[in-house]
């Protein structure tokens, strides 16, 4: 069983100020969510040793990084880390072979070639080992820079707003590969972004900061659907769901899957009976309904039951559902909030009108 990561950090710069104080798990992506100037990336600094934080305390593994109050601080150089920067940086005179080989002397032979040809393939770059970077794509030099910090063996990996410098379509190349890591890797992964779509694609259990405090921490649905939080309030506010495929029905071009408490149509997607995916659902696209609609042209409709309300003061409610095991929010105006007499604790029924997959 994988430890958990403790990161307690206060720091003050005057115009701003670091103050947290997280249990995040020991394994799967970790993303760090908030917009600019929030301290995502003060804190992975103070992860990373790059910054000192006065008092902190960062265990790792089982193994402390920094205790202020016992006068405990590793240098950068001592942690058993990966960091992986907006930009690749990569050495544009070496090849990709030589890039990856820089540095590796810190690991015993051994235990490395093995471990680098599993990253080669992982990331689907072994075919590029003798090309220079100038010869790559922005996505492809962004895999050869997460090779590279994989190769060190760390024991977590930091990734700064790695896909920040790329446009839509590399971004759209390299994620598959990033949601990857916490499939077959055992580390853990700290992942700074502002892009709520990273969010919802990559995310096992994601942290919400704001003037350099966390507003939330927790499973990537739950905290999602959180009404306290900014995320659940934002006009593209969504929930993801992990789902199976169960069924295609060629005839009709839509795909059946399965989530823990019921199933929905989909449009087609093209993926083997019982492959995992994650469905991401736009609170926007959810209706709600106090009787089962006898006719109606909406596929899924389901069984849900309020668990949250809010009003945003300007027309428009934000519902939290229970369906089956997962959350789901929904955005309808304040009016019919009040004409349906929606309460927490009622029971109703949710029409989903457009669902996508993320992976």
């Amino acid at each position: 069983m994988t430890q958990p990561i403790t990161a307690c950090f206060q720091l003050d710069y005057g115009v701003f100020q670091l103050a947290v104080d997280l249990c995040l798990p020991g394994s799967g992506i970790t993303v760090l969510f908030g917009n600019s100037g929030s301290g995502k990336t003060t804190l992975l600094r103070c992860i990373a040793g790059l910054q000192r934080a006065p008092q902190g305390f960062l265990e790792i593994s089982g193994s402390c990084w920094q205790d202020s109050e016992r006068g405990v601080f590793l240098p950068t150089h001592k942690r058993a880390l990966g960091y992986v920067f907006q930009e690749a940086n990569l050495f544009p005179h070496l090849t990709v072979a030589d890039n990856l080989q820089f540095g590796l002397k810190r690991i015993a032979k051994a235990s490395r070639v093995a471990d680098l040809q599993h990253i080669l393939e992982l990331l689907g770059i072994d075919h590029l080992l003798k090309r220079k970077p100038d010869c790559l794509s922005g996505g492809e030099r962004q895999r050869v820079a997460i090779a590279r910090a994989l190769a060190l063996n760390p024991e977590v990996l930091l990734m700064d707003e790695p896909l920040a410098s790329l446009d839509f379509k590399r971004k759209q190349e390299i994620l598959p590969f990033i949601s990857r890591l916490h499939q077959e890797l055992n580390i853990p992964v700290l992942y700074v972004t502002h892009s709520q779509q990273e969010v919802a694609q990559l995310a096992d259990t994601l942290v919400i900061l704001a003037d350099g405090r966390a507003l939330a921490s927790g499973p990537l649905s739950e905290t999602l659907s959180r009404l306290d939080v900014p995320l659940a309030q934002d006009r593209k506010a969504a929930t993801v769901w992990p789902v199976t495929v169960v069924e295609h029905e060629a005839g009709y071009h839509l795909t059946r899957v399965a989530f823990a408490g019921g199933a929905l149509s989909l449009p087609a997607v093209d993926a083997a009976i019982g492959t995992p995916l994650r469905m991401q659902i736009y609170a926007s696209d959810v209706s709600i309904a106090l009787e089962a609609p006898s006719a109606t042209s909406i596929l899924n409709v389901l069984p849900a039951t309020i668990t949250g309300l809010a009003d945003d003061r300007a027309g428009r409610s934000v519902v939290r559902l229970q369906v089956g095991n997962h959350a789901l929010l929904a955005h309808i105006t304040s009016k019919s909030a009040l004409l349906l007499s929606l309460q927490i604790g009622m029971a109703v029924y949710v029409q989903i009108k457009g669902t996508s997959i993320l992976n």
